[in-house]
């Protein structure tokens, strides 16, 4: 019985030139020639029976044939790479690089203790941690995975919710002793309010309560704004400085030392979501899918 799929390779050189956007570059890349990867699809045209690339001497294009078979055969490549890489995590020890960009705030105070266990077990694999507030671009940047705060909007990306994160309305006691403490909304118009400039609006966040039954959002205002780093606000509340809003994970220690004071506890139980984002047709290593299922359960 002959070889059903002897021509792979000739299918792997049109994925290559397409992927890189020219014959030199795809060449490059695989350490060959232009001309070897020419007359692979060129064979490859020839099996099918059907023109593939638009060739000028400008660049390369698709015909209608060749973007379906590119759609296809992208796929079917990347399933023989998950089979390849499943039967290989069976077998051996996790390895390889994984890329996760987090917000400071989950980045310092949860993920730690979610990693350190699946750094445990798994001591070959590579974790590049980018902890930053800005959204990055997951395909664009080479991240495997980031986590995302709030309602996540229609993306296009497969999102996995981590938590719900409570918020607390907290200041410093020698704040408090200075300044009084508010014992309703309308006293916060004559405190000083430590709002974060947020990055994809330029305006103030608001602070969340629930009144009534009824959830309430609140502009703070304030002649210190804190922009880029959230924690920020909790730094300045310490000393001193004001009030902020923030996570209870964040000052649940600050709290419980007395270092930080709750305040209006009345209008609590707001809370805001945190979620594993990644995105759904990329194609992700053993160790970037054992990665997402273990952020995705208790004790990582």
């Amino acid at each position: 019985m002959g070889r059903s799929f002897e021509y792979l390779g000739d299918v792997e050189a049109f994925l290559a030139v397409m992927e890189h956007g020219s014959f030199t570059a795809a060449a490059a890349a695989l350490s060959t020639t232009a001309s070897v990867l020419s007359r692979a699809v060129g064979r490859l045209e020839a099996r099918l029976g059907q023109q593939l690339m638009r060739r000028t001497t400008r660049r390369i294009g698709l015909t209608d044939a060749g973007r379906r078979y590119l759609e296809q055969t992208r796929e079917a490549f990347d399933l023989l790479r998950a089979a390849e890489q499943e039967a290989q995590s069976r077998s051996a020890a996790l390895s390889g690089r994984v890329r996760i960009s987090a917000p400071t705030t989950f980045g310092h105070f949860r993920l730690p203790v979610l990693l350190k266990p699946f750094l445990a077990r798994h001591p070959e694999v590579r974790l590049e941690l980018n902890i930053t507030n800005r959204n990055v671009d997951l395909v664009e940047e080479g991240f495997d995975m980031a986590i995302r705060l709030g309602q996540l909007p229609d993306s296009g990306l497969v999102a996995r919710k981590l938590e719900d994160a409570e918020l607390r309305l907290v200041a410093a006691p020698d704040y408090l002793k200075r300044a009084g403490v508010p014992k309703k909304l309308d006293d916060l118009a004559k405190h000083v309010c430590l709002p974060f400039v947020m990055p994809r609006t330029g305006k103030h966040g608001d602070w969340s309560f629930i009144v009534d039954g009824e959830n309430v959002e609140w502009q703070p205002s304030s002649v210190l704004e804190v922009s880029d780093d959230v924690l920020g606000t909790v730094s300045m509340a310490e000393q001193g400085i004001g009030i902020c809003q923030t996570y209870d994970f964040i000052v649940r220690e600050r709290l419980a030392n007395g270092r930080l004071v709750e305040l209006l506890p009345q209008f609590s139980g707001r809370t805001r979501p945190f979620s594993l984002v990644y995105a759904p047709h990329r194609h992700q290593s053993a160790a970037a899918r054992a990665l997402i299922d273990a952020l995705g359960k208790p004790g990582g």
